[in-house]
């Protein structure tokens, strides 16, 4: 080869074609990122997207890309799993009452330990490597989160009689201070929050995911609300993949027990969020590669979209 024929360009060829892919991708999302530039979108974060190494990575990276581009991701994230390996290790024995962990005052100190210690700091430390600025807190970090006791209810089948249950120090938000969010966002850093509470009275308390994620949702006014879960998200009676509903719809669902389960609260969670000001809430498979930005920045929606 003569040293004219080392600057002639390449020839076209599969290269050639991937460029022109991916340019056509870009122009293709564009409409897209205009519509959630500078708008806010939080995210729940958990299931198995988050306990596996490669998915983990990847949703750092999509993270990061959604920060350059303008939109404001704010992450809530569970540690089920987690929480229960702990325990386990530590030999402190745990229980459950209508899918919530029955949390003592033991309990809820290594709740605390594994949410906002390891699991928080290792989220944030992989967006912070993939070139973002994220920052870890819980949700008692500057009162983000004030709680109150979750109450619940059982009625026994023989006599009838509802009980109150007691389920130790398992909370519900009873205000979210979204203040301490926008000093955060405004700083161009990526919140990455445990879901704890604390109580008026200083006391602590562990907080189901979905729903502080929910309600950190609502209180911002979000632009989208996504769940990442462990299936393609809500199925009709047949199975198959529903990938939008009303409000309405949603509710007559859960009626008639098409939705059930698991479902059931992420659901409610949604219907509050939008109740509470979220334009749309999508529940996400959270195994497929880049959920996050196929449900932002394409047409091609991964799951299931609910509207008011």
């Amino acid at each position: 080869m003569s040293p004219h024929d080392q600057d002639k360009p390449a020839a076209p060829g599969a290269d050639s074609h991937k460029g022109m892919d991916t340019a056509r991708t870009l122009s293709e999302a564009l409409p897209f990122i205009r519509r959630y530039a500078g708008e806010t979108v939080t995210i729940k974060y958990g299931g198995h997207a988050m306990g596996d190494e490669a998915l983990g990575t990847s949703f750092a990276h999509d993270i990061v890309l959604m920060k350059q581009l303008g939109v404001n991701p704010v992450i809530v994230h569970g540690g089920g799993p987690q929480i229960g390996e702990m325990l386990q290790r530590l030999a402190i024995k745990s229980s459950f009452i209508d899918g919530l962990r029955v949390t003592d005052a033991e309990t809820v100190e290594v709740v605390e330990m594994v949410l906002a210690g390891s699991i928080n700091k290792q989220i944030a430390g992989r967006i912070n490597r993939a070139g973002g600025r994220a920052v870890g807190l819980s949700g008692k970090d500057g009162d983000l989160i004030i709680a109150q006791k979750l109450h619940r209810t059982q009625r026994d089948p023989g006599s009838n009689i509802e009980k109150i249950l007691d389920l130790g120090f398992v909370g519900e938000p009873k205000h979210i201070n979204p203040e301490v969010l926008e000093s955060i966002l405004e700083s161009d850093l990526i919140p990455v929050i445990a879901p704890l509470g604390t109580s008026l009275q200083g006391e602590t308390y562990n907080i189901n995911a979905d729903t502080a994620a929910g309600a950190i949702a609502a209180s911002m006014i979000a632009k989208r609300f996504i769940l990442l879960t462990d299936v393609p998200g809500v199925l009709d009676a047949e199975g198959e993949l529903l990938t939008g509903l009303s409000i309405e719809h949603a509710q007559n669902l859960i009626k008639d027990g098409t939705i059930s389960k698991g479902m059931i609260p992420k659901v409610e969670t949604c219907i509050h969020a939008l109740q509470g000001g979220v334009e749309a809430a999508v529940i996400v498979d959270g195994r497929v590669p880049h959920a996050l930005l196929l449900e932002l920045f394409t047409d091609h929606g991964v799951g299931t979209l609910i509207r008011p």
